[in-house]
């Protein structure tokens, strides 16, 4: 069954995608270690109370997480056969996170209402063809610019996560956003697992050693429990103790007591609960944000991660792009009917690329991996991010390889190509980067005398991102809080 040439080998077009079968489960494995962090970060970023005292509880969130997730990447892989997995995205859950700690009226149902109507209108944008009208009259060098802009971003959660670089507190009395370590030095054990996994899947990649990026995420892990498990490192920030700069991001690795998955959350949501406690205007401006958002995010995500993987044809369009939409579209309906924020592509899906996924069959390992995540907590919890960071690390170097391709000397190009990759990064939002490479496309090439030569589209979507970044105004003008 699993040979070249079998029913599994042709659905999935494993062979004719240059790959093969131990190279698509390898990936498989990668892109679950690189994202696995998700299903404890989660819980964290939704943990706060709604304006009634109520909170969405730990065990639950993480559950839901895994458990949305498995299914979307099994159903991403299975349908639209692309190595791309899915879970809650960090930018849509942050906002989430802030937008019920800041409006008194609104509940946790409210809000995953709203992502969920989201989700159903950007439904019905990709079911009458307008979202993969936009994503095909995007130009070839914007699209060259998101692959870059990705891979920058990519590198810089692998070095954030693993506390290479931090930001440096206000009471620092600097502008200077990052810095290298705390205080300016590398500190603690955690930062020695880091660069080494960095400098092994470095040399391994180098040497074309199979399964590099695997290896070096194992290896790293297992360095990481040796030193938590002797050494009693403990994590960077604990309840009731003070900052601690030596310790572990977010996860030191140890095992915990299993539990049964809760599943409660699943259906608590509430469509029209925002309407009802903020009102038509407030509700519908909170809507636009999220949908704008997970419309982009997702758009430039799976461009990059395509590109990488080397699916996307002469034309520059991608196989069963149609089904791979769907399916994030439906990301959003289901993340926020079962009360974890809108599930997306996610840009970690790039380290099983780099481990050599080209297929779904990838993204159905991946899924089956979350799925049993629901059950065996205590593994995802011996991943600390230091191990895996090195592999966001190398995969964004692969993808900012992709820079040269951009034509540097028409600026009408070159100029919303930088604005693009550098605010991806520098915003930590894919869809930041998009609206400004659209914006200033439309613009230069109104400077230029070239107006002709951008789409109809491109003009909807540069319009619809002045109102994203001018939500702001919008709000004072209109007097909403």
């Amino acid at each position: 069954m699993l040979k070249q040439g079998s029913a599994l080998d042709r659905y999935f077009k494993i062979s004719e995608r240059g790959s093969n079968f131990s190279r698509e489960i390898r990936g498989g494995f990668a892109t679950f270690f690189a994202m696995s962090y998700i299903v404890v970060l989660n819980p964290l970023i939704l943990g706060g109370p709604d304006s009634s005292g109520a909170t969405l509880g730990f065990p639950a969130v993480a559950a839901a997480t895994a458990f949305v997730a498995g299914i979307l990447t099994i159903l991403m892989g299975a349908w639209a056969k692309h190595p791309f997995a899915l879970a809650t995205g960090l930018g849509v859950n942050a906002f989430a996170a802030v937008t019920v700690a800041t409006n008194p009226g609104l509940t946790w149902p409210d809000m995953m209402g709203l992502i969920m109507l989201s989700g159903v209108t950007m439904l019905i944008l990709v079911l009458t063809g307008f979202r993969t009208a936009v994503f095909r009259a995007v130009p070839d060098g914007l699209k060259t610019a998101i692959v870059v802009g990705i891979g920058l971003f990519i590198a810089l959660i692998g070095l954030v996560n693993a506390g290479f670089v931090r930001r440096i507190p206000d009471v620092a009395g600097t502008t200077v956003p990052v810095g290298l370590g705390f205080d300016g030095k590398l500190l603690g054990w955690p930062t020695l697992v880091f660069v080494f996994g960095l400098v092994l899947t470095i040399a391994l990649v180098v040497r074309k050693v199979k399964g590099a990026i695997l290896i070096g995420i194992i290896t790293s892990t297992v360095l990481s429990v040796i030193l938590e498990f002797t050494l009693h490192i403990g994590p960077s920030v604990q309840p009731g103790k003070p900052f601690n700069p030596q310790g572990w991001s977010l996860v030191a690795p140890k095992f915990t007591d299993w539990a049964a998955p809760d599943l409660s959350l699943i259906g608590k949501a509430n469509p029209f609960g925002a309407f009802e406690h903020l009102g038509v205007v407030a509700a519908a401006l909170l809507a636009f944000v999220i949908l704008l958002s997970i419309f982009f995010d997702a758009m430039g995500t799976m461009v990059g991660l395509a590109t990488e993987a080397g699916t996307i044809d002469k034309d520059g369009n991608i196989p069963n792009v149609d089904r791979v939409l769907q399916i994030d579209a439906i990301g959003a309906i289901a993340g926020g009917g079962a009360s974890v924020s809108s599930n997306q592509i996610f840009v970690e899906s790039g380290a099983g690329i780099g481990e050599g996924a080209r297929t779904g069959l990838a993204s159905i390992v991946t899924g089956l991996l979350l799925l049993v995540a629901m059950f065996f907590t205590p593994l995802i919890n011996l991943v600390p991010f230091e191990a895996v960071a090195p592999a966001l690390v190398v995969v964004g170097f692969m993808m900012v390889s992709q820079v040269g391709k951009i034509d540097w000397q028409d600026w009408g190009i070159a100029i919303p190509a930088f604005l693009t990759f550098t605010l991806m990064p520098f915003t930590y939002s894919i869809a930041n980067g998009l609206g400004a490479g659209f914006i200033s496309f439309a613009l230069i090439r109104i400077f230029q005398g070239r107006a002709r030569e951008v789409h109809p589209l491109m003009w909807a979507v540069a319009a619809a991102f002045l109102l994203f970044f001018g939500i702001g105004p919008i709000e004072a003008v209109l007097g909403v809080k």
